[in-house]
């Protein structure tokens, strides 16, 4: 994922505050004390002004520390705001990495209350601590891959919480990759143990994997990775588990949605987005579905494909965060 490095523009501050969680107290042994990254516009230390909050949620494998160091959202909201994309706001970018890399923001009793850190741990402690304006009509989510599934998650089963959701590429099917055909399942037979499964990124797609099964069908009896998998292979045999299935399928947001309807439709705007040549099938065909779902279930959004894969066209001087994703939260975002 590239990034360019701006122009100078009056600069924002980050803070880099941190809050301990009870929900996500956990057996898992993740760590309920979680970094947060906080975006201040320019102009936040010269006023007593109070700002709408953007919530970011990074990608799997990613962190708060990275959005900022790496691929440098902190120049991207700088620019944005000095070449007038958004008007001053503030920006949260809580950590989500965990053991195997990503929480896949889920209830689970293995690894902790996800859901439940953002939507109200998180959310209370920005507001009791900064200068926000604190209605859902000043909150936006977003996030990139695992990141904007869980922005689309949120918005859905917290509408008095976040009332404008922008998706980057952030939808999952047991489609392609995760499909029954799927060669990551064979490759897990060779991995047991952690270390090996998060060495660098031979064994992406299988960490990934692990880290859905620790959200969606966690079991504490089962090692290496305490979690239960829709397939698996018995030697050469493929092993298909039905109810795994069922509990990961209920996780989708295109299933998700039916449940959730009534919640959809107080979402003041939604919009999705994904890379029309995305190397993980799953996310291609997961995101077409979620907005076929939202379409037949009379839920106003918007949806674009287009074109670029998973990973660019996102932080780039062209890229879909300043030119899409910021006009959008400009528009729909209640400010001061």
């Amino acid at each position: 994922m590239g990034y360019s490095v701006f122009a100078q523009y009056p600069t924002g501050t980050v803070q880099v505050d941190s809050l301990y969680s009870k929900s996500l107290e956990n057996i898992a042994g993740e760590k309920p004390t979680r970094s947060v990254h906080i975006y201040l516009p320019p102009e936040y230390e010269q006023t007593k002004k109070k700002y709408p909050v953007i919530y970011y949620l990074h990608g799997f494998s990613g962190s708060d520390s990275k959005q900022i160091n790496e691929l440098k959202l902190n120049n991207l909201l700088d620019k944005g705001i000095a070449i007038g994309k958004i008007k001053p706001v503030i920006v949260v970018i809580p950590n989500y990495h965990t053991l195997y890399r990503g929480s896949f923001h889920t209830n689970s009793p293995l690894t902790g209350n996800w859901i439940d850190f953002t939507a109200t741990d998180l959310v209370n402690y920005v507001d009791e601590n900064y200068r926000t304006i604190r209605k859902k009509e000043s909150r936006g989510i977003t996030g990139f891959s695992m990141g904007g599934y869980g922005a689309v998650k949120l918005a859905m089963m917290f509408p008095n919480t976040f009332a404008n959701v922008y998706s980057f590429s952030g939808c999952l099917s047991l489609y392609n990759e995760l499909g029954a055909n799927g060669a990551v399942y064979k490759k897990l037979q060779e991995i047991d143990s952690r270390e090996k499964l998060i060495k660098d990124y031979d064994h992406f797609l299988e960490n990934a994997i692990i880290a859905m099964g620790q959200a969606f069908s966690p079991n504490k009896d089962k090692p290496p990775f305490y979690a239960d998998l829709p397939f698996y292979y018995e030697s050469d045999n493929l092993i298909t588990d039905a109810n795994t299935i069922r509990l990961w399928n209920k996780q989708f947001l295109h299933n998700m949605a039916d449940e959730y309807v009534d919640n959809l439709k107080k979402l003041n705007a939604i919009k999705l987005d994904w890379g029309r040549n995305d190397q993980f099938g799953f996310v291609l065909l997961g995101c077409r579905e979620l907005s076929r779902k939202l379409e037949d279930l009379g839920i106003k959004h918007y949806a674009e494909e287009y074109i670029g894969n998973h990973g660019n066209k996102l932080w780039t001087d062209d890229g879909r965060a300043l030119n899409d994703m910021l006009p959008f939260f400009d528009t729909n975002l209640e400010f001061e």
